[in-house]
């Protein structure tokens, strides 16, 4: 597929930064260009196969939550085209995968929700009966429901370094506690949100990864992807079962290959067989359908 972007090469702006997935260049002094390519990264390593298409299904799937999501809390989109930033001949690296947002303070933490038990969580419920120092009811079941979503943050590490979970004191003393109190509430009423619409679409969102920045005036804004198959766990409601973890619309599948694979996690990853990639691009277009059709 010819339609593939590894990595963008735009001459016409600077290169502020290049993510696992986003590579990003400043505009101006207010605005920034983000442009989801089709880099995967797997147990924080990024794959040297690229998914087609995926950085077009990411970016079209955020852009919808962003929209759906706008009562609940504001976003970074600027409105304005990508196309319209860079130079004629870049165009190409930008349509259907780029968005112009507005530079805001991010916010170090990584505010993830959990909606039912399964990946980390269940691991560590087994362990301790507790999810990420969350007391728990005893006698759950791997992927069942949680009583109540969970807010679970994180730290947010570099390039191949890994996340680490933390309780909400040390998130209140990164934040400070008003500031803690609004990402939390923030991310739970967007989740909850999303993943009563996603179930009328046959999806159930197991969990999910938000980011938040502050704008000028100090409020909270969502930064980053939304609600994506690269940020959550997407379960098909159809083949959903309690006591087994379903197939999912997410990365899970590429996950499970390089497990099976005996690849040890650590970089370089493992180039990905075709029909991998082809299943993995299927699953991501699949999401999209679903959610937005």
């Amino acid at each position: 597929m010819t339609d593939t972007l590894f990595e963008t090469s735009i001459q016409s702006l600077p290169l502020i930064h290049r993510g696992k997935v986003r590579d990003i260049y400043a505009i101006d002094a207010e605005r920034m260009l983000i442009v989801t390519t089709d880099r995967l990264s797997a147990f924080d390593v990024v794959l040297p196969t690229p998914i087609p298409g995926k950085g077009r299904v990411l970016t079209a799937v955020s852009n919808f939550w962003f929209d759906k999501l706008k009562h609940i809390l504001p976003n970074h989109l600027t409105g304005d085209r990508a196309e319209d930033v860079v130079a004629p001949a870049e165009r190409a690296q930008v349509a259907g995968r780029a968005v112009v947002v507005r530079r805001l303070k991010a916010l170090p933490v990584e505010a993830i929700v959990r909606g039912y038990l399964v990946g980390s969580g269940w691991a560590d419920y087994q362990k301790t009966g507790r999810v990420c120092g969350i007391a728990l009811p005893p006698g759950l079941r791997q992927a069942e429901r949680l009583p109540e979503p969970l807010f679970t943050p994180s730290t947010k590490a570099a390039v191949g370094e890994h996340d680490e979970n933390i309780d909400f004191a040390r998130c209140e003393q990164l934040l400070g506690k008003d500031l803690a109190a609004q990402v939390r509430d923030a991310a739970l009423a967007l989740y909850k949100t999303a993943a009563e619409y996603a179930l009328t679409r046959g999806i159930i969102i197991a969990d999910t990864k938000f980011e938040f920045g502050l704008d000028e005036q100090g409020r909270l804004t969502l930064i980053d992807e939304a609600l994506t198959p690269d940020s959550s766990r997407f379960w098909p409601a159809d083949q959903y079962q309690v006591g087994s973890n379903p197939p999912s619309f997410d990365k899970q599948y590429v996950r499970d290959w390089l497990t099976a694979s005996g690849w040890n996690k650590q970089a370089p990853g493992p180039a990905l067989p075709a029909e991998v990639v082809q299943k993995t691009a299927e699953k991501y277009a699949e999401a999209l359908r679903r959610l937005t059709s």
